[in-house]
């Protein structure tokens, strides 16, 4: 095993555990890579101003280079660093500052019921479009709109991936057309997450060109993949961990550290960079494993026990630093709300989900593969 293919593995937390205990920070030759595991050195390299979160030279893939979903990506404040990355992420702190996590849980309630009434429910597709309808009706946009944001992301993130094709390519560009017609860089009647993103935009000083609707539609296309794993991770642990917790909140918490929905990040050096005694040097690479930092026993006692209710946890999942995700209450508001309204209509984990999944294909994200799920649950 690697630490890319522990991702996708059915438990791949003894191996993290062994990264932690035996190469905290080390060279992987067979990745050709550095990797990081162990708590500290996690948080070394991602505060390290000389890693960056791209490749020096390549501040956009070279498949979508002078695209529309270039020009997208090129704006997200992931995606950025230094002077920029600092205004960029002013802007979007400001904005879900505003973002209510308990109307972001009814919104999700509200979308999964609305799911249920049609029929049973496609479990794999709801853990995905759920989430960014939810985001989308936040930014202002109606239901119907909301639903084809949903679908668009779907083809947009299809470009972040290393092994995206042409078809998908051009999907995706198509795609970030669209999103950003539907998100344009003006109020919303009623306000709402990308009214407040106009209005940040505006106090910030000289705001870079296209950050609104970029990173609106960064908002939603960093939704996806995260919360549809945060969902689908909470089901998993239901089902081993039995009962209803009340509320689900602190539950939703524990499984993104227990089982983190993003297990690992990339950090690229643009500067000669020593983090311990590690040498990395320009041009090399640091497989940031979030999930082996998570269950670093130096930073949370018993790591591999699941608690709901752990008290002060230290948790990896959204990053650290200049680049730690401000959206980690929404994230899991929007999570406890889908999950909630499924055990509210009946959905049993114990019963209707695998208490071991296949996972979906991906180089970092951990997301169950529950093709099977629905009809296994309503028997048809």
């Amino acid at each position: 095993m690697n630490p890319i293919d522990a991702v996708t593995h059915a438990d791949p937390y003894p191996y993290y555990a062994e990264l932690v205990a035996e190469r905290p920070l080390a060279f992987d030759e067979s990745l050709g890579l550095w990797v990081a595991a162990g708590a500290a050195q996690v948080t070394d390299v991602l505060r390290a101003p000389g890693l960056r979160v791209r490749p020096p030279g390549q501040p956009v893939p070279p498949g979508i280079t002078g695209t529309a979903a270039g020009r997208v990506f090129g704006s997200l404040v992931r995606m950025n660093d230094g002077e920029a990355h600092t205004r960029l992420k002013s802007v979007v702190t400001a904005a879900l500052t505003q973002a209510d996590p308990a109307t972001a849980r009814g919104l999700a309630e509200s979308a999964v019921k609305s799911d249920l009434d049609g029929g049973p429910p496609d479990l794999g597709a709801l853990m995905f479009t759920v989430p960014v309808r939810v985001v989308a009706g936040l930014c202002g946009l109606t239901e119907r709109e909301a639903a084809e944001a949903a679908a668009l992301t779907g083809d947009f993130v299809k470009c972040l991936r290393p092994d995206a094709d042409t078809g998908q390519l051009r999907a995706a560009d198509a795609a970030a057309e669209r999103l950003t017609a539907l998100l344009p860089p003006e109020p919303r009647p009623g306000g709402g997450l990308l009214t407040a993103l106009v209005r940040a935009a505006g106090e910030a000083v000289m705001p870079p060109p296209g950050a609104v609707s970029g990173n609106a539609v960064g908002l939603l296309s960093q939704t996806y993949d995260a919360t549809a794993g945060l969902i689908g991770n909470t089901l998993l642990a239901l089902a081993r961990e039995g009962g209803r917790p009340r509320p689900l909140e602190p539950f939703v918490r524990e499984v993104a550290r227990h089982d983190a929905p993003i297990q690992n990040t990339r950090r690229f050096a643009a500067e000669p960079t020593r983090c311990g005694t590690a040498e990395i040097e320009p041009g090399q690479a640091v497989l940031v494993v979030l999930a082996a930092a998570n269950r670093d026993p130096a930073v949370n006692p018993d790591p591999h026990t699941f608690v709901a209710d752990r008290p002060a946890a230290t948790v990896f999942t959204f990053g650290a630093a200049a680049h730690r995700c401000p959206g980690q209450d929404l994230a899991t508001a929007i999570a406890a709300g889908a999950v909630g309204a499924l055990l509210d209509h009946g959905f049993d984990p114990s019963a209707d989900v695998p208490r071991t999944a296949a996972y979906r294909p991906s180089p970092n994200a951990r997301i169950p593969d529950f093709s099977r799920v629905v009809d296994r649950a309503h028997g048809t």
